[in-house]
């Protein structure tokens, strides 16, 4: 039903409200009817049109009633106590109405209000009580939380015709609270013994409903639930109750970042942005997973302005739409090139003159460059080169390079390629008046390639996931906290860094993937298989985050260290930059040999 309607539905409900209580408080007090109204009518009709005017003052024309609580109960209350004011007034000026009238004139008043309003509610929850109490269709859920996040989500699952669950007990780890009741549902123990309780009423499913707990508490509460064979999912945060709303989509499922158990990194950036505001920011692969985080946090920083250039027009057009909706007077500039372009690269640096560049183009997927080695070094080194050369020439302030953890002791073309542009940048800070820096991190949540969207769409396909190797461990960051991080270093910058970020505690790729199992209620091995298919070519058990003479020095940020840089041949190192150059363009078989010369620390994997 459309607003308009429903005022005009709740308009006509009113009035009809006014006559009815008019009618029967004059009975109640033995009064003619007809005489009495037509001898008040202007009393009665003034009734109508405060009424209206009380109920619009009070909002009672604009709540969405299927979710009132006890704030529009107050406005009810409020409402009716000023027509009852008024129906006191007529009491005392009316020859034929008295005090006795007006008190129950109000009270039908109020009673009335109340009906109208709450009357869909009514009808909604005992249609489902009594469409619930014989067979409890839908999936058994237990609600972990007995908060006012709680209370407003099984309010919700009994009450919604979209979400099919039903609520059969709570959990909190309040011990006051067990034995007590939330809307007809039991608290019934902590979160101890919630394989126990997963049993006892054949749940199928669990939600946590504590949008307040910290990443360590949510993490105990999850490997709690993992073997119960229950579907464990989440309520992510406080803003869903903000206004007592409560959809299907606030319910997600656990992520990784819920069961790595560490709080998101903070970052003050309006303290360190300053090199960022009213400058010409330039961000190359713009459009790919980290470059677009760049540019949304850029963008909140009041640049001069920022130019995104990509190769890939879909993803620079997405990334367009997004940041000129939200931000209305940035400065926004989309130009589709590749970085291995020298005149079109030449040419965007002289038009535009960028003060602060950040390279984050480049081809990443590691088994796929190991396919692909001339490209990678076409992509990487070439384009690296030429765009860290051409910044140097046009008098750029700060060149930020996007590296990678895989570029120590690399054992893929795609690491041994990101170390060359580590390389570059610290030679190319010699040799001009920019402040080169690289900023090295290792495997970001939700992009391009992650492992993570890959077993959630194996699960749903019933199996097998995939994993190279049981041993296998990786450090795992979601994306708006490595760029964070990256736009801090590059306010530490002084030219010639490499910056090394704390990536926390390595996670388990088989643990990772048992656990996504568990927590989708499935078991490993039976519902869903876990196939082993061996290490891909160029992948590591272990990353390491620096080379062992490269050392460690402490930065103001715990999360961000400083590699000592390295001496470099530059004369060496250029005139086999060339050789790459011509040798990836003449498509040579012998790309992985040739760079492991240049980059000794490079083990060449040779498998196809």
């Amino acid at each position: 039903m459309k607003k308009s309607s429903k005022i005009t539905a709740f308009v006509a409900l009113d009035i009809f409200s006014v006559v009815i209580a008019w009618v029967f408080s004059i009975l109640l007090v033995e009064m003619n009817i007809g005489d009495t109204i037509v001898e008040n009518a202007w009393w009665f009709a003034s009734t109508f049109v405060f009424a209206i005017a009380f109920s619009l003052v009070f909002g009672l024309y604009a709540n969405i009633w299927k979710y009132a609580g006890i704030a529009e109960g107050i406005k009810i209350v409020c409402a009716s106590a000023c027509m009852g004011v008024w129906f006191i007034v007529i009491s005392l000026v009316s020859n034929e109405l008295r005090i006795g009238w007006a008190i129950i004139m109000t009270a039908l008043y109020f009673a009335e209000l109340v009906a109208t309003r709450f009357i869909y509610r009514f009808y909604v929850y005992f249609m489902n009580r009594l469409h619930n109490s014989g067979s409890h269709h839908g999936e058994r859920v237990i609600v972990i939380g007995g908060g006012a996040a709680g209370v407003t989500l099984i309010r919700e699952l009994k009450t919604s015709d979209k979400l099919k669950m039903y609520p059969v007990c709570v959990l909190d780890d309040d011990k006051n609270k067990i034995g007590q009741f939330i809307n007809g549902v039991k608290i019934v123990g902590t979160t101890t013994d919630v394989k126990y309780y997963a049993k006892e009423y054949n749940a199928s499913q669990i939600i946590i409903a504590i949008p307040t707990a910290t990443k360590k508490e949510i993490s105990n509460i999850v490997n709690k639930c993992k073997d119960t064979g229950c579907k464990v999912k989440i309520i992510p945060g406080t803003y869903q109750f903000a206004t007592g709303e409560l959809s299907a989509s606030a319910i997600k499922d656990v992520s990784i970042t819920d069961l790595l158990g560490r709080e998101q990194v903070s970052v003050n950036l309006d303290e360190i942005m300053g090199y960022i505001e009213d400058q010409v920011v330039l961000v190359t692969g713009g459009g790919g997973s980290i470059g677009s985080e760049l540019c949304r946090q850029i963008a909140d920083h009041s640049p001069k302005q920022l130019i995104i250039f990509d190769i890939y027009e879909n993803n620079a057009y997405d990334i367009q739409q997004e940041l000129l909706s939200k931000h209305k007077d940035l400065n926004l500039l989309v130009l589709i090139g590749s970085v291995r372009d020298s005149k079109k690269v030449n040419d965007l640096f002289k038009k535009y003159k960028p003060a602060i560049v950040f390279h984050a183009a480049a081809h990443k997927h590691v088994p796929l460059m190991e396919t692909s080695p001339n490209e990678a070094v076409k992509n990487n080194v070439s384009g690296t080169f030429k765009v860290a050369e051409a910044a140097g020439k046009n008098g750029v302030k700060r060149f930020i390079l996007i590296s990678t953890d895989k570029a120590v002791n690399p054992t893929n073309i795609m690491g041994a390629t990101k170390r060359i542009c580590e390389m570059i940048i610290q030679t190319m800070n010699n040799r001009y008046d920019t402040e080169y820096v690289a900023v090295r991190f290792g495997n970001v949540l939700g992009s391009n390639g992650s492992v993570i969207p890959l077993f959630r769409r194996q699960i749903q396909e019933g199996g097998p996931v995939t994993i190279t190797d049981k041993r296998i461990v990786r450090y795992f960051m979601t994306i708006p906290e490595a760029v964070s991080l990256v736009l801090q270093a590059g306010a530490y910058a002084k030219g010639g860094e490499i910056f090394v970020l704390d990536m926390g505690e390595p996670v388990k790729i088989y643990d990772l993937a048992v656990n996504m199992i568990k927590l989708s209620g499935f078991t490993p091995y039976e519902d869903i298989d876990i196939k082993v298919i061996g290490l891909r070519p160029g992948e590591k058990l272990y990353e390491e985050r620096l080379m062992e003479e490269e050392g460690l020095q402490k930065t103001a940020n715990d999360m961000i260290s400083i590699g000592k840089p390295l001496d470099i041949d530059e004369e060496n190192l250029f005139n086999k930059i060339k050789e790459l150059y011509e040798q990836a363009y003449n498509e040579t078989d012998k790309m992985k040999q040739l760079v492991h010369e240049l980059v000794p620390t490079y083990t060449v994997d040779n498998r196809e």
